[in-house]
């Protein structure tokens, strides 16, 4: 090796955690001088960037701290913190916890905290770091995989507070530990776990501003392929494959728009990971095809736990290459999932990255478009409520040093979807990975999208649907939805009408339910189906602007469903609405979440207009949000269709919103759907301006970047 070259070391540390040097002297040879680096993560307390500054506890070893797995790249230190700023945590320790409280301002707003259940403002509440599979109690004390107001923590770790203060300027914190960590926002906020941690905080004018910086040190979203934008239909299970193919058939007979069909477990050979049931799934690629030929794409799930059993390749393998977790006298841990006794992959281990993507490649010679990872917080089944202990051994390897389940749980679901989606970037080189996880830590954005997880059919569960995905997008994952009419249980027909309702307007769009009831569109009566067969046609006509919006979420970290205090972050009446949200800057929906009461929205500054999308009338149904567009917006729509490929050919239609001065503006992005061409500049973005000059509005393209040809079609213009 010359001189200056580096190689990561596997393991360890070296006094100076940046680097270390050896000496060696080669047989009939000068002296080499070897550059060495090392597996560590340098925390060191200061400046990182304009407006975000680390901070550690005084009395800790910052080289002594594990490294983050929260920040997309190592963040050095460019200089000191400045005296003027203006916000810093006070450390303290009382035994063995460790704490950082951080005061706040009066009339200041906490948000973030990533997947919590319960209202968009989290000013006093506590909550909990740490991945979880929640059980909520029936009525007789049964335990039941789902969630409500009392769960403390979620599927996801998302150790992150925003805080809006009274004159709209921001900050936010970020407890850098994938530790157990506990967000107590009772009396402003105070973060505790029973290791060091550091806290990097940043500032900014604007809580936007804070987003993005956020974005910045963890990773955007990849922009993801244009299909899974569309509506997604799923069950546990759908089962046999003829009945996949029934469904398929169904949706296309019946006209309602639909992009994708996820298969659950059932397929799977005795639930065992990478196989296929002979008798119900006997031919998985026939299947891909027959979903392809009828413009469907398909998601199919995968779950960490390998069942242990003799014969069974994926074990026999994973037990000779040393992949699964061990406990601390180095015995095999088993834990009861759904295929049985069970041992789980160590994803620390960069060999067993690549162990699970070699398995996951294979299982994409089938004609999978997308892999869905669950259960991997990581959770048992049985019994209700066990998680895996905390002694653990994990191997790490790499830029990740050994260490206990304790400290790598959180990360779990996080280094799965990384393995996945490393797998499918190596199948598929020319096509965007789609992975969705259930669990994930912050940071975990860069490798899959994600939902709300097991919820449940009531009117509670409709209302937590929008302030989780508002959360979620304020803590850094701008890609989520709920499951569309609740999990657990079966909806009534007008509650499944007011979810696919609102939930044709959240990032991620998807129908789930669970082993009982019907949970299709038309599931409900011809009344429900309509209804349904409108407001999938609001979210097809609206793909070109929602698709602008997942690129600009992929440059800046800007969520897509945004809650309304961003078009006001100074007016105090706008901080706790949490119904009504914002689709990007220009869009305004306005949902009836409520089984009998109703809401009266807060009013946005300007004259927000109602406009329609398919024919409907907001004023007499309930299901359908108000839809509402910001003065001096440009907004561009599609036809529709049946699929997404179809929502983005044909006319373009621009709806106008002149403002005050009788002008307007609205951008459009296209490429080509999928692959990576826009990396190489195959992308057209184009600003549209509308002026009003003598009494006619003008409307011209002001500007386009990028290198792609422009489509030549039908242009409508709409003036509200």
């Amino acid at each position: 090796m010359s001189p200056g070259r580096g190689v990561a070391s596997a393991r360890g540390y070296a006094a100076d955690p940046r680097r270390a040097i050896e000496l060696h002297r080669l047989p009939g040879r000068e002296r080499v001088i070897r550059f060495r680096l090392m597996a560590t993560s340098h925390q060191d307390p200061g400046l990182l960037a304009d407006g975000v500054a680390r901070f550690i506890p005084p009395d800790v070893d910052s080289a002594a701290l594990p490294r983050s797995f929260a920040l997309a790249a190592p963040a050095a230190v460019r200089g000191p913190i400045p005296d003027a700023w203006r916000v810093a945590p006070l450390f303290e320790r009382s035994g063995d916890t460790y704490r950082a409280a951080i005061p706040i301002d009066p009339g200041t707003s906490l948000y973030g905290t990533g997947e919590v259940a319960g209202p968009l403002v989290r000013n006093g509440f506590v909550t909990e770091a740490w991945a979880t599979q929640p059980f909520r109690l029936e009525g007789d004390g049964t335990p039941v995989p789902n969630y409500d107001e009392r769960s403390r923590s979620l599927y996801q770790a998302h150790p992150w507070v925003l805080a809006v203060r009274a004159d709209g300027s921001a900050f936010g914190a970020l407890a850098d530990t994938t530790y157990r960590l506990e967000i107590d926002l009772r009396d402003g906020i105070r973060l505790s776990s029973a290791e060091p941690f550091p806290v990097i905080v940043m500032e900014g004018n604007s809580p936007q501003s804070v987003i993005a910086r956020l974005a910045q040190l963890t990773g955007c979203i990849e922009l993801p392929p244009r299909w899974t934008l569309g509506y997604h239909q799923c069950r546990f299970s759908y089962y046999p494959d003829a009945r996949v193919r029934e469904l398929a058939c169904e949706f296309r007979e019946r006209e309602m728009p639909c992009d994708a069909i996820w298969i659950d477990i059932h397929y799977m050979d005795a639930y065992k990971v990478f196989t296929f049931d002979p008798e119900g799934f006997p031919d998985p690629t026939a299947t891909n095809d027959y979903l392809h030929d009828l413009g469907f794409r398909s998601v199919w799930i995968l779950d960490p736990a390998v069942k242990a059993e003799a014969g069974y390749t994926a074990y026999e393998d994973g037990v000779a290459e040393g992949h699964f977790l061990v406990d601390a006298e180095g015995r095999e841990h088993h834990e009861w999932t759904w295929p049985g006794d069970a041992a789980f992959p160590d994803f620390t281990r960069p060999e067993t990255r690549a162990w699970w993507g070699r398995r996951t490649r294979a299982f994409l010679d089938h004609g999978m478009d997308g892999v869905w990872v669950d259960l991997n917080e990581p959770s048992p089944i049985l019994p209700h409520g066990a998680e895996l202990p905390g002694d653990l051994r994990h191997g790490g390897g790499g830029d990740i040093a050994p260490g206990t389940h304790a400290q790598y749980h959180n990360d779990y679901g996080l280094l799965m979807s990384k393995a996945t989606h490393e797998a499918m970037s190596r199948k598929r080189p020319d096509r965007r990975p789609f992975v969705l996880t259930r669990s994930t830590y912050l940071g975990g954005q860069r490798y899959a999208a994600t939902w709300t997880g097991d919820n449940v059919s009531d009117w509670t569960h409709l209302y937590w649907s929008v302030p989780m995905v508002l959360n979620l997008g304020l803590s850094g994952q701008p890609y989520s939805g709920p499951d569309i009419g609740g999990f657990a249980g079966t909806p009534s027909p007008e509650l499944f009408a007011r979810w696919i309702g609102v939930g044709a307007f959240l990032p991620f769009c998807r129908t789930h339910n669970s082993l009982k009831g019907d949970q299709e569109p038309w599931s409900f009566g011809p009344a429900v189906e309509e209804i349904s067969k409108t407001a999938l046609a609001r979210r097809y006509r609206l793909l070109p602007y929602l698709y602008t919006l997942f690129r600009e979420a992929a440059t800046t970290g800007l969520p897509v469903a945004r809650p309304l205090f961003f078009a006001d972050p100074s007016d105090p009446a706008l901080r706790n609405e949490d119904q009504a949200f914002l689709l990007g800057g220009d869009v305004l929906v306005q949902p009836a979440l409520l089984e009998h009461e109703q809401h009266d929205f807060p009013t946005l500054p300007g004259d927000w207009r109602a406009f329609t999308l398919a024919g409907e009338d907001p004023a007499t149904d309930p299901a359908h949000p108000v839809l509402r567009l910001r003065p001096g917006a440009i907004l561009p729509i599609g036809p529709g269709g049946q699929t997404t490929d179809q929502a983005f050919e044909g006319p373009l239609t621009l709806i106008v919103a002149l403002d005050e001065e009788g002008k307007a503006e609205g951008r459009l992005y296209e490429d080509a759907g999928d692959g990576f061409g826009y990396r190489e500049g195959d992308y057209l973005l184009t600003t549209y301006e509308a002026t009003l000059q003598d009494g006619d509005v003008v409307v011209r393209v002001a500007h386009q970047e990028g290198q792609r040809k422009p489509v030549y079609r039908e242009v409508h213009v709409e003036v509200l």
